[in-house]
């Protein structure tokens, strides 16, 4: 498998601010994420811009729609689809979220899989065969979730089992381990430091919306609350400055406010020294 390496910050790239972000190319950020579905069948002006976007910036995939866990077939065709547009403009990460969202018809939303040894066999062999279209180790994105159906493993020997047999990495979401904890009563960092530190190949940091003292809503359309924040610096001091991307995708401030919690994330970075570099 092909393997890249990122470090420092990254951004998750909107059309609200494309224009923007072109203009200015911010410094701080090292490397901009997309959804490919919303990106590798544009055409016209947006297309060209992403073009732009994909020669001077550093540029990550993470997907919406592949579901993982979903009980039917893979779409192979969309796979090759998003291997086509990986080579055209050289973009080696590509991500996706453990979780499911289609059967016999997209759900719109990302429904968790059972914590069940049936369901760890079925996505390895599902990860396996994204890795043989793509020619690349892929990463999954542990996700929030409120409800855990059927359960008969705890979460994180599903999440590790699944990366173990599969040969894949993480893409680690602090605000969904943070969210999880508390709507699902377990410490977070104690979940964390569960993880095997090689398999991280970059962290996401969003907001949330409190609901309640006892749940929270993921909706990435808010700043980045404390406690999320003095998460992700335990996870610094755990594994080192792992390379970490801002997440909005709602209630979307000016590029220049979201650079003012891209500079949060680097000044925890050069606090918690070696900058880690992802495998």
């Amino acid at each position: 498998m092909n393997k890249n390496t990122l470090s420092g910050t990254g951004l998750s790239l909107k059309r609200d601010f494309l224009d923007d972000y072109l203009e200015c190319k911010p410094e701080q950020l090292s490397f901009i994420e997309v959804a490919p579905e919303n990106w590798m069948t544009m055409g016209g002006e947006l297309g060209e811009k992403f073009a732009h976007v994909a020669k001077s910036s550093h540029v990550v995939l993470h997907g919406l729609s592949l579901s993982l866990g979903g009980p039917e077939a893979l779409d192979e065709y969309f796979l090759h689809r998003v291997h086509s547009f990986m080579q055209e403009h050289q973009i080696e990460i590509y991500t996706e979220h453990l979780s499911y969202c289609s059967d016999d018809g997209h759900l719109y939303d990302l429904m968790p899989i059972p914590f069940t040894q049936e369901a760890v066999n079925h996505v390895v062999d599902r990860i396996k065969k994204v890795q043989d279209i793509t020619g690349k180790q892929f990463a999954i994105e542990n996700i929030s979730y409120y409800a855990a159906p059927m359960q008969k493993i705890p979460e994180i020997d599903f999440l590790n089992a699944i990366i173990e047999k599969s040969d894949c990495q993480l893409l680690l979401d602090i605000n969904n381990v943070y969210v999880n904890s508390i709507n699902h009563c377990y410490d977070a960092f104690d979940f964390i430091k569960q993880i095997p530190e090689q398999r991280i190949v970059y962290c996401h940091i969003a907001g949330h919306y409190q609901e309640d003292v006892d749940l929270i809503i993921d909706t990435h359309g808010a700043d980045i609350v404390d406690p999320v924040w003095q998460l992700l610096q335990q996870t610094y001091e755990c594994y080192g400055a792992l390379p970490t991307l801002l997440e909005r995708d709602f209630n979307i401030p000016p590029l220049k406010q979201l650079l003012l919690e891209v500079d949060k994330i680097a000044d925890y970075q050069k606090k918690y020294g070696k900058q880690a570099y992802a495998a």
